[in-house]
């Protein structure tokens, strides 16, 4: 049966244009239960046995949750005790449309085979497809087609299963759409009733989001302002009374944050937030509406380390920042506002530890995070004291204005504090980098094996596996992407190949394969795991490199002369046969029973890898330029914006108190001023001096460029760049060969990539995944640090000032690569031992006068004091202070007992140490 859909939209000029699409409706359109004896499906999803035993629904049943159900619901539904769920196409097209990562969780589940969760179209389907009604809203309408679809599958199923007891659940915790259902005939339960009446699992009750209704029901004093609704918002940013941007937290002070304000205009204008009710329940992330206070509110950014420890009435009073801050010289003066709306949140799933009621058998604890910047969550769970001492997981729910702390719910156990297993998985839930395994639908659009290489492909390609390709990568590496060939030509001139791996060939555009890497956005590495981009048959199989195997490539040839200058470049898919070499790399021992480190081996860098990385460059370099020539609008490239000039001062001043000028006027001037800077006796010095100017430097980024007009790349001192190097581990480089591909008719295109505003929106995710992908090495990294000095005691160590702020110093241990604060006592006021110069700069305590780049001698030891955020700690010996706050000597450090601590900690209540 075919339907017409009518509909009018404006276009983009102004004009109106009419609109007509056919809708087909079907009768052999599959109910997918196995009881149903009038559906002729020969692979039913829905069972009878499975169904779950409920004591408002004896009878075997099956689930219908609406749009709602699963967009709050979702933790419930993804428990392994919900199965036989039907999902209809009306509410999964809401679903999508409202919440990409809720609809994401939502397909994996349903392709889970475990779940027998079944995708029934029913606007498809003859009997339950409804038009919209006049004057009908398309929520209502909706609705309206999730009861008629329910509607008939209880009478479908109790029909077509013979008259038997099996009966359909509606789900709504929306109140008019029940009582509509209940009059339609329809069994139905907000999800709240539902899920308290299941028998096996009365914990899943834990996992109940609070509805907006229930965030709203507390007792006690208003203390934050309302929100202002989104139509005064936006009215108020347009008229300039309010402004947009994201707000950033403090992690030293819960009572500030700062908000940098969007738009070309503000200039990366920052507004400062201090206090509880200027904050008003923003959340670090979140894009918020900000009111500028006057002038004469501004305030100077706090220099007070303020920890919420909470209090004995938890939602009353607030605490406010010194007023010292407010008589600060007006030269250091911020403009502050407070936040008046929410313009769009940024919640997460947060892990950390549960902080248990003092009172006996209550339900409503405090959780608290192991993000500083996020606030306590108030939770409601009857299983709080199985939960003391492992890391869980909660999502919030909401924050009612008269509620110090939002409400939220557990979502599950992730295991022991401290496990190495646990915190690898924080690790990665903390910085969002998606690390399931890859779902049956990715991994059907792999190559089938065995695979090899035939006739027909070379004849596509230039055959290259006569020449002698070699790659250099460290020990144990299997993902290896790039490789290099030289040979002298006849004329004299060299040829010098860069071949990279061909992911291309096997990834194509738009199927889950690509979907899935293109969310993943990179590979990430930490210390003995690898999360990978794309599936393991690629990453380190057919798309790597190895030895004596032949593979595709993609190559960048050049025809260079003694000077090195390039006559001529050359781009081509390939096939190639590699010898492998190897190089060391920064890596931990590890024992071999506990898989804990025992040992770290510093970084080795030979001329080799120089070599490789010259040429890889580039690469990246030619291979930007003939991309952007051919598609000027939707080239993806990287750029590296020149840093500003005040960036440089730290490290102008530096230089200059060891007697050298640094010249910062253009890249080339910093590096050849770098290159110059050397002390006699000091070998390391020129190595601090370069970490020093790392930190001066501006995060690189991907673009479009038909949406920027600074190509720019500062650290290379290059024009234009780009990523084409390593495809296997980052999926701006298979977008860069495809490109490529197409610009030299080795491929064909697709809407996609040529469109720059898909490709801007591209750019932007691969930014976000690779900058956590890097906090989450460091965590890794920092966490196995702590692993290893755990066994070791405490350690005599030598390293170098890196910074010097006004109560404390900075140092570096180049063994370890470890930094690490040692703090002078000056907590309210200054000390009399300590004085600063920002000339230097200096700090002098009892007489001493600390230099950036001074050699000393410090203890380093693990504090666990705080089970939750365990650090490195380290003390001065030479030379000598004792105006200090910490002492190591005050701490244990050993294996055993750190093992004592943790055990006391799980038996008694630890007061909480932050917001």
């Amino acid at each position: 049966m075919l339907k017409s859909k009518t509909f009018v939209k404006k276009t983009r000029s102004g004009g109106i244009l009419k609109v007509v699409r056919e809708h087909y409706l079907r009768d052999d359109i599959w109910c997918g239960s196995e009881v149903c004896g009038e559906c002729r499906d020969e692979s039913p999803v829905l069972q009878r046995d499975a169904c779950m035993e409920s004591s408002l629904c004896p009878s075997p049943h099956y689930l219908i949750p609406d749009t709602n159900v699963i967009l709050h619901q979702i933790d419930i539904l993804e428990d392994p005790l919900i199965k036989n769920v039907i999902f209809l196409q009306t509410v999964l097209q809401e679903v999508r449309h409202r919440s990409a990562p809720v609809y994401k969780r939502i397909r994996d589940a349903i392709h889970n085979a475990d779940k027998h969760f079944y995708t029934f179209t029913n606007e498809h389907h003859r009997e339950t497809f409804i038009e919209r009604e006049p004057g009908e809203s398309a929520n209502d309408r909706n609705d309206r087609a999730i009861r008629v679809a329910a509607r008939w599958y209880g009478q479908h199923l109790s029909r077509a299963a013979g008259g038997g007891e099996l009966q359909v659940v509606l789900l709504t915790d929306d109140q008019d759409n029940k009582e509509k259902a209940e009059k339609n005939g329809i069994l139905v339960y907000k999800c709240e009733e539902y899920v308290k009446s299941l028998i096996a699992n009365p914990e899943l009750v834990d996992r109940l989001a609070l509805t907006s209704d229930q965030n709203e029901i507390n007792s006690g004093k208003v203390l934050f302002l309302e929100h202002l609704p989104l139509s005064k918002i936006q009215a108020g940013i347009k008229s300039g009374i309010y402004l947009q941007g994201t707000f950033h937290a403090s992690r030293d002070n819960y009572l500030e944050a700062t908000v940098f304000v969007h738009g070309e205009a503000a200039e990366r204008k920052e507004v400062l937030i201090q206090g509880l009710q200027s904050l008003n329940r923003a959340l670090h992330q979140d894009v918020v509406a900000v009111e500028l206070l006057s002038r004469e509110c501004w305030v100077s950014p706090s220099e007070v380390v303020l920890q919420d420890d909470g209090g004995k009435d938890e939602d009353t009073g607030e605490e406010e920042v010194e007023d010292k801050n407010k008589s600060a010289e007006a030269s250091i003066l911020k403009p502050t506002g407070r936040v008046v709306g929410i313009i769009k949140r940024n919640w997460r799933p947060y892990c950390g530890l549960l902080s248990q009621s003092n009172i006996k058998e209550a339900t409503r604890h405090l959780f608290t995070p192991d993000d500083r910047r996020i606030p306590r969550i108030r939770i409601e769970t009857r299983q709080a004291s199985n939960l003391v001492g492992h890391k869980i997981m909660v999502v919030i729910d909401g924050w009612p204005k008269n509620s110090r702390y939002p409400n939220g719910h557990f979502v599950k156990n992730l295991g022991d504090v401290g496990g190495k297993d646990t915190e690898t998985e924080v690790i990665l839930l903390e910085h969002d980098v998606p690390h399931l395994p890859f779902s049956q639908a990715v991994l059907s659009f792999l190559p089938k094996m065995p695979w090899g290489i035939t006739e027909e492909d070379v004849k596509n390609r230039m055959d290259l596996r006569h020449l002698c390709v070699c790659s250099v990568d460290p020990p144990g590496c299997t993902d290896i992407d790039d490789a290099l060939h030289f040979r002298e030509l006849e004329n004299k001139n060299f040829e010098v190949g860069v071949h990279i791996a061909d992911v291309s060939h096997f990834i194509r555009p738009g199927n889950a394969l690509d979907q899935e890497a293109a969310n993943r956005g990179t590979t990430v590495y930490l210390c003995g795991k690898r999360i990978d981009m794309v599936p393991e048959l690629l990453s380190s199989n057919l798309c790597s490199l190895r030895s004596d195997v032949e593979r595709f490539a993609f190559s960048c040839i050049w025809e260079m002369n003694y000077s090195a200058e390039i006559i001529k470049t050359h781009f081509t898919k390939s096939v190639i046969k590699a010898l492998s070499l190897s190089s060391p790399e920064v890596r931990f021992h590890m024992d071999s029973e506990t898989h804990d480190p025992v040992d770290l081996h510093t970084k080795e860098l030979m001329e080799t890898n120089s070599m490789v990385e010259e040429f890889m460059l580039l690469a990246n370099i030619s291979v930007a330029r003939k991309i952007y020539e051919e598609f000027s609008e939707c080239a993806l490239l990287r750029k590296h914006p020149s840093p500003p000039p005040s960036n440089y001062d730290i490290l102008i001043k530096a230089a200059k108190s060891k007697g050298l000028l640094i010249h910062t006027d253009t890249a080339k001037a910093l590096a050849d001023s770098l290159n110059l800077a050397e002390i006699e006796g000091f070998p390391y010095f020129n190595t601090l001096l370069r970490i020093l100017a790392t930190r001066c430097m501006m995060q690189a980024v991907y673009f479009c460029s038909g949406m920027d007009s600074d190509f720019h790349h500062y650290g290379l001192a290059s024009p234009i760049y780009t990523h084409f190097t390593s495809p296997i581990r980052r999926y701006s480089d298979i977008i860069v060969h495809r490109l490529l591909a197409v610009a030299i008719g080795a491929d064909s295109t697709y809407p996609d990539l040529m469109d720059k505003h898909k490709q801007a929106t591209l750019c932007n995710n691969l930014n976000y995944r690779h900058k956590m992908a890097q906090y989450a090495q460091r965590a890794s990294v920092a966490f196995n640090t702590q692993l290893f000095f755990k066994s070791k005691g405490i350690l005599n160590e030598d390293g170098f000032i890196l910074f010097v702020r006004k109560n404390a110093i900075i140092i570096l241990i180049p063994k370890y690569g470890l930094e690490g604060t040692v703090f002078f006592e000056s907590k309210d006021k200054p000390s009399p031992h300590i004085a600063f110069s920002d000339e230097g700069p200096t700090l002098t305590v009892e007489g001493h006068t600390f230099f950036m780049f001074d050699k000393v001698k410090v203890t380093v030891a693990l504090d666990a004091s705080n089970i939750q955020h365990q650090k490195i700690r380290m003390a001065l010996i030479e030379p000598h202070i004792t105006v200090t706050n910490y002492n190591p000597h005050n701490i244990l450090t050993s294996g055993s007992d750190l093992g004592m601590r943790a055990k006391k900690k799980k038996k008694k209540k630890k007061k909480s140490h932050k917001y």
